[in-house]
């Protein structure tokens, strides 16, 4: 009888190191990444306005003459 219960209790602080070890891999997987991206992204983010469009795209001569 003394020996089932010392393998029921092996058997739960086992399976309790089990579920800390897989919650700390689950957090680190999900955390990791985030910290790594904030980590190496920069923070001096130059912010640039949009430049007018210059150029005109040809026009088709046949296409305007139509829809006259």
């Amino acid at each position: 009888m003394n020996s089932n219960s010392q393998s029921a209790n092996a058997d739960t602080s086992s399976h309790r190191l089990a579920d800390i070890v897989g919650t700390f891999i689950a957090i680190l997987t999900l955390a990791l990444p985030l910290f790594v991206i904030a980590h190496y992204s920069s923070s001096d983010v130059e912010i640039r306005t949009p430049q007018p469009i210059t150029s005109r795209l040809p026009q088709n001569q046949n296409y305007l003459n139509s829809q006259e």
